[in-house]
Order: C-alpha cells, then structure tokens, then sequence
C-alpha cells in the first residue's frame, strides 16, 4: 500500500471512528459491533456502491429482442434512480448487452437500445442526464455461455455501473 493509500484509510478510519453511535437502536442492531452495525463501503451501507449493486440491484433483464423495460425492470430502475437521487456525489454508465443469437452490428445496436432506455427511464425519474452515460458491448461480454435460453436470458441485459464521483 503506497502513501497515499495508507493516509486514505486512515482517514476513513477515523471518519467511521468519529460517527460512532453508542445508541444500541439507531441502527437497529445490539450497539457497536453488533449484527446490526454498519460498515463504510460494505453492502449494508446505505450510501455504498457496493450496496447498490446487491440491494438495490444494478442490472434489469429483456426479453429476446427487445428494448421494452418489463414492470419489473421500471422496479428496479425506480430503486436506482432514488438512490442515485440520494447519492448525487456518483455518475454512472449503463452497459448494453445482448445475447450470442444474431450477428455482431445486430447486438451492438440493440445493447445500445437497452441501454438507452434504461438511461431515459432513470431521467424520466429525476436523475440528471449528465450523470449518465451509456455504451453497447452487444454479445462481446455475456455472463453466461452456452447455447441454452436460461444463458441467453441471463445476457440480454442493462448494467447500470458507478463509475465515480462527480467530485472529482
């Protein structure tokens, strides 16, 4: 760990340190050090990207060839957008994907679809457009591999990842 790093962490050490709260309920757990603690970064902070991607949930699935957002998609784009709303220190970029059926032009344009409008979803919602950027891998990254529909389905897909902060 270079210097840097070292002066880093302890800072977020003493910023956890600082907010320590020895009131047993308010976090819902047993006090500090309980099963109800919460630690900075980790999936049970509310404000960690770390949480987002588990708990709120950074992809939203598509049928074959479509670009449609399912009921359940708009729900767990609603989720991101309140916590992007909540969080507006973090921009993100929504990757398209696509599964290995068609060729290659094919995916990139209908990655960039899915994409697109998980984008337009999360404005409609509130989040500011320049917060958000997109990009296509088409068929180039799937998850899954193998020629069977419960692959595919787990690849025609928008991830919504955080790239960073808006601060710097």
């Amino acid at each position: 760990m270079n210097v840097l790093g070292k002066i880093l962490a302890l800072g977020a050490l003493s910023v956890v340190a600082a907010c320590t709260n020895n009131d047993p309920s308010a976090l819902g757990g047993s006090g500090a050090g309980g099963s109800g603690s919460i630690v900075a970064g980790s999936p049970s902070d509310p404000r960690s990207p770390a949480y987002f991607q588990q708990t709120v949930g950074d992809r939203v699935l598509f049928a074959v060839d479509q670009s449609t957002l399912s009921p359940q998609a708009q729900t767990v784009l609603q989720g991101q957008a309140e916590w992007l709303l909540a969080n507006p220190d973090y921009v993100a970029t929504i990757e398209g994907h696509a599964d290995e059926q068609g060729t290659r032009e094919y995916n990139l344009a209908l990655g960039a679809r899915r994409a697109n409008a998980a984008r337009e979803y999360l404005i409609s919602r509130g989040v500011a457009g320049n917060r958000l950027t997109t990009v296509s891998f088409g068929k180039e990254r799937p998850i899954e591999i193998c020629s069977t529909e419960d692959c595919y389905s787990k690849n025609r897909r928008a991830v919504t990842v955080l790239t960073g902060s808006t601060l710097g």
